[in-house]
């Protein structure tokens, strides 16, 4: 019996004091496991037609213009809402046309083009790259070529697979190009430089932080075109109605400007049709997040950008996005609305 018990108290002693090795020493906790998550970033650069950060080496592409058509017949027009910059201009008949850019996103096909006009390589020669259109009067055809740009024609051999008419529409509002597949046959082109200053934001761009608060811009080209932007809260950029109606493009989103640049221009009428004289200077007004400030361009030559500054002679600085010019004759009018 005593042996018994002796060996109960030894089984019951080496118990206690395994328990008291595996027990944690006083004031001693257990050490956490960390695991790494820093990845590291992806070097950045800025789009050169946006503004907008963008990964390096991303938009090394050359840029493509458009001679795009603003007939009634035309609208809505292809892919003009995803363009980084649209210039639009004075015409025959008071109507206008676009010369809108692509760079940063290149739809699937862009159009109706048109026939190029006289004052289009002072546009388009700044971005180099493509201009795509339909032909025009050969001294202005010749203009065109003698800009440095590349011209992709209409009817030439090398636009015969990438041009084409869409049965949607009726000639001559009808030809479409193929963007991806032109750029991809000129893909050696240079990439376009940046043509305006950028903010880092919205908050810091010149208008929002100088200008006036306002509803709505009003433009008068001549008696056929009457465009307006107004100010969209919810979407944070200008949206756009032609004749009071909203202005849409083919997949029927509503077209929109993060920014819009009014520039007040002389048109000569000396070749016979409107020519915009985009080299020299003159007002303007830079709108930005619902705000509008007054400026004043200049465009030195035709390869030369356009440049903007305020009244203290500081240059304006852009929000990142995509940009509307509205090319607005002396003869028409622009007017603003202050916000209530």
């Amino acid at each position: 019996m005593k042996l018994v018990l002796a060996a109960s108290a030894l089984a019951l002693a080496s118990t206690l004091l395994i328990g008291c090795t595996d027990a944690p020493a006083p004031n001693e906790s257990p050490q956490p496991t960390y695991v790494s998550t820093w990845v590291e970033p992806e070097p950045t650069a800025i789009a050169p037609l946006r503004g907008t950060l963008i990964e390096a080496g991303a938009a090394t592409n050359p840029s493509i213009a458009a001679k795009i058509d603003n007939h009634l017949g035309a609208r809505p027009q292809v892919g003009i809402d995803r363009a980084d910059i649209v210039f639009e201009e004075l015409v025959e008949g008071g109507l206008t046309r676009y010369v809108a850019i692509w760079q940063s996103d290149i739809p699937k096909e862009i159009g109706p083009v048109r026939s190029i006009r006289p004052m289009d390589p002072d546009i388009v020669s700044p971005f180099k790259g493509i201009i795509a259109y339909s032909g025009g009067q050969p001294r202005f055809v010749q203009l065109m070529k003698d800009s440095g740009v590349y011209n992709a024609i209409h009817g030439q051999a090398d636009t015969a697979t990438t041009f084409y008419r869409t049965p949607t529409k009726r000639a001559p509002h009808n030809v479409l190009v193929k963007a991806p597949q032109v750029i991809a046959a000129h893909k050696k082109l240079d990439a376009p430089g940046q043509q305006v200053g950028y903010a880092d934001d919205l908050a810091s761009s010149t208008a929002v932080r100088e200008g006036k608060k306002i509803s709505g811009i009003s433009l008068v080209f001549g008696a056929a075109s009457t465009p307006s932007w107004g100010w969209n809260d919810e979407r944070d950029v200008f949206v756009r109605s032609q004749a009071g109606v909203k202005d849409r493009a083919s997949n029927g989103k509503r077209i929109g400007a993060t920014n819009v640049v009014v520039l007040r221009v002389k048109v000569s009428t000396g070749l016979g049709v409107p020519k915009t004289e985009l080299v020299g200077s003159g007002k303007a007004w830079v709108a930005s997040g619902g705000s509008i400030v007054a400026a004043t361009w200049a465009k030195s030559s035709r390869t030369s950008r356009i440049r903007l500054v305020d009244a203290t002679g500081a240059a304006i600085r852009l929000a990142p996005g995509n940009t509307w010019f509205e090319l607005v004759p002396t003869g028409g009018s622009a007017k603003y609305t202050e916000a209530k």
